[in-house]
């Protein structure tokens, strides 16, 4: 596992003493020495990495990674660009082309909008390989709603988008005024219709920014 070493170190720092998270250490190493487990051990904390706590201006909240070979990469929604997109992304796509006039690009990488401070977090940051959920329960969301915590904490204008119910569940985490919480059915295609196409998260998050004089993100992802 790959160590945090920016600015979110003087947040965190305190939760890596904790017994909940030497135990999630412990257990983690056992998981990547005896199962096939994504993202790659390098990658588990790269939200982190691509996106310094200094930075954010938008959080995006999913759930675990995917669990599929080679898409897994430890930001929330993204895939390498040689991966094929997913459903749940391609929902984001249409959802933005319908918004914001975005152009639907051709791969799911998503460091552009992390390198301009969207916060891409899943609630549960490893996998087991074809197994989805494996790794609920064992200690890293006590970690990320830590993360949460730290990032509501912020005396800045930051918005955070929740989509699905497990996202939703963690708005009783944010009681920072300076913060805009939008909450929406989630991407995927099981439950996009049911309001998160229409839902206008994005202009809404660039709206909020941008009356609050910080810059809007540019959520054109370019096609490769």
């Amino acid at each position: 596992m790959s160590k945090i070493d920016n600015d979110w170190l003087v947040y965190l720092q305190e939760e890596y003493k904790k017994p909940y998270y030497k135990d999630l250490y412990t257990r983690v190493r056992q998981e990547y020495t005896e199962h096939l487990v994504f993202p790659p051990a390098d990658d588990i904390f790269n939200a982190f990495h691509y996106t310094p706590l200094s930075d954010v201006r938008v959080v995006i909240l999913g759930q675990d990674p995917y669990h599929t070979p080679g898409a897994a990469c430890g930001l929330a929604f993204s895939v390498p660009q040689d991966q094929p997109v997913p459903p749940s992304l391609v929902n984001i796509y249409k959802e933005l082309h319908d918004e914001l006039g975005c152009d639907i690009p051709n791969n799911g990488d998503l460091r552009y909008w992390a390198g301009q401070g969207v916060l891409l977090l899943n609630t549960v940051l490893t996998v087991r390989a074809h197994e989805a959920a494996s790794h609920r329960g064992i200690g890293w969301e006590e970690f990320t709603d830590a993360v949460i915590r730290t990032v509501d904490s912020q005396e800045r204008p930051i918005v955070f988008l929740l989509w699905g119910s497990p996202a939703a569940k963690k708005e009783s985490l944010l009681t920072n005024k300076s913060h805009l919480v939008l909450k929406a059915p989630h991407p995927s295609p099981l439950s996009a219709y049911r309001g998160f196409f229409g839902c206008g998260h994005f202009k809404k998050a660039n709206e909020y920014l941008a009356e609050h004089g910080e810059k809007e993100i540019d959520w054109q992802i370019k096609s490769v």
